[in-house]
This record gives structure tokens, sequence and C-alpha cells, in this order.
């Protein structure tokens, strides 16, 4: 499996930024696809997954309405689409991929289990500041 985030980069509060996630070499459709961040001094955070079976998505309760995540099969490639943004999204932010089906995925989200995650991108630095 592969992974490589692009899209990250220096914006202002109340700006958008859409990241990228490609992704290959899957063999099962049974996985998903999500994006976590981490801040400095902070623990990595899961913020949104998106299941590659049913294309079903989960976010975190404090991200909610910020945040969309989509996919594009044909290019396998995992967008975020992030609004609003503030100096606290300020992180870096990776992608990676976990096998399982949706509910277990979100399971794991909610409890911040993130052991069974892989194979992981090298991240990509989102600056918030003005």
């Amino acid at each position: 499996v592969q992974l490589a985030e692009s899209g990250g980069g220096s914006v202002q509060p109340g700006d958008s930024l859409r990241l990228s996630c490609a992704n290959s070499g899957f063999t099962t459709d049974y996985y998903a696809i999500c994006w976590f961040r981490q801040a400095p001094g902070k623990e990595r955070e899961g913020i949104s997954c998106i299941n590659h079976h049913d294309g079903s998505t989960w976010y975190v309760d404090s991200a909610k309405g910020r945040l969309t995540i989509s996919r594009d099969n044909t290019e396998g490639t995992v967008h975020l689409q992030m609004n609003k943004l503030e100096p606290e999204d300020t992180a870096v932010y990776y992608c990676a991929a976990v096998f399982g089906g949706p509910d277990t995925v979100a399971l794991m989200m909610q409890d911040r289990y993130y052991g069974e995650f892989d194979d992981w991108g090298q991240g990509t630095q989102v600056t918030v500041s003005s």
C-alpha cells in the first residue's frame, strides 16, 4: 500500500484548503482511508475517514461542518476539504489506511485506537495564521 499527501500550505484564518491523498496497492475493497493531524506537542488525532466499500464517512465531532471527505476512485485519490480554517488547525496532516468494515473503522476512530493503521503517508504541513 502506498499513500502520499499533498495540498498543504500556509493560509489565513477563515480560508479553505483541499488536501489530497493518492493511494494504491490495495487487494481488497474493505478498507478505509482516514485523515489524521498532529499539532506540535500534541497527540495525533483522527479527524475523518471514508470507507472504500460503500463510501460511508466518519468525522470527529469537533470538526463536523468544516470538513468534507470525498474520493475519486478513478484516480485513486481521497480529498479532504477544510473550510473556515482556524489557527488551531495548524498541524501536519497525514492520511493512513486501515482494513475493516465501516462499523469497525468508526469504533476505532471513536476510541482513538490507531494500532491497526499500518500504512501512512509522509504528511503535509498546514499552517493557519494571520
